[in-house]
């Protein structure tokens, strides 16, 4: 195992102390260490959620005789970003991503990783970084959120980009733009409409990156917590199996998540993710 070189050894006797103070155990040191990647902030609504997916996630890797080690990266919510200087910082975060990863998995010598994951450039940073590595690795992202109700139809965060011209125009007026934003993204989860971030949780399910079924749960629902514990009993069967990104992310595979996009007709920012992870 990649982690032997942390754990094994006359000359790892400092490292295995280190690994001591964490709590690990002498029979934990025989088993894959995996790291759960977790990009947990309560600045995002779709991240807002993800500790209890990590905790999830981590049950299945001790449930399949793995040793979980969890650790953050940053995340950037483009809804809050929009319309000013931050949206600028946005896709810069997708490097800083895939790079935080990348150097935390190979510093501590994992032997596989589980990502989680929810929103725009926090998806591909993280895919981005399971290609760089390649050992073995899943997703989970964290679901679209639920709808809205306004007089009786279904909002969600579009509504509100829709209903700011509504009130340029002299159609809607401010009290009732009000009641509108009060309902329109009533949970956590992803921006509830085929956006980029749940569009990149489509073609994350169709490269073979997450579990099947992965992509739509919304993220309040109980399906999505099963999912998380499933996806971190396989990720220890994987590093068993030494199945890795590159044998999965295939030409064949980017062909399908390609047409599996165009026939949802996702978001068109996937032309950037896409082609950064290929």
């Amino acid at each position: 195992m990649r982690s032997d070189a942390i754990k094994i050894g006359v000359q790892r006797a400092p490292h295995r102390a280190l690994l001591k103070a964490l709590g690990i155990t002498d029979k934990d040191m025989n088993k894959p260490f995996i790291a759960v990647v977790n990009s947990f902030t309560n600045v995002i609504p779709g991240h807002m959620h993800l500790n209890q997916i990590a905790t999830a996630v981590k049950e299945g890797i001790i449930s399949a005789g793995g040793v979980p080690f969890e650790f953050n990266t940053i995340g950037i919510c483009d809804g809050i970003a929009m319309g000013h200087n931050g949206m600028r910082y946005s896709l810069p975060s997708r490097e800083l991503i895939a790079d935080s990863v990348e150097v935390m998995v190979q510093a501590h010598r994992f032997d596989g990783i589980v990502l989680i994951s929810t929103c725009d450039k926090i998806t591909p940073g993280m895919l981005m970084a399971a290609a760089r590595l390649n050992i073995p690795a899943l997703m989970i992202t964290g679901g679209p959120m639920l709808s809205g109700i306004y007089r009786g139809k279904k909002v969600g965060t579009d509504s509100m980009f829709e209903a700011i011209g509504k009130v340029s125009a002299g159609k809607m007026d401010e009290k009732e733009l009000k009641c509108l934003e009060d309902v329109a993204c009533p949970s956590c989860g992803s921006c509830n409409g085929l956006f980029t971030a749940n569009t990149m949780a489509c073609v994350t399910e169709a490269l073979g990156m997450s579990l099947t079924g992965c992509a739509t749960p919304l993220a309040v629902s109980s399906k999505r917590l099963r999912i998380a514990k499933e996806t971190g009993e396989r990720i220890v069967g994987l590093v068993k199996e030494e199945l890795k990104p590159l044998d999965i992310l295939s030409i064949e595979a980017f062909e399908n998540a390609i047409m599996v996009d165009m026939a949802l007709g996702g978001s068109t920012n996937t032309v950037l993710h896409v082609t950064a992870i290929a």
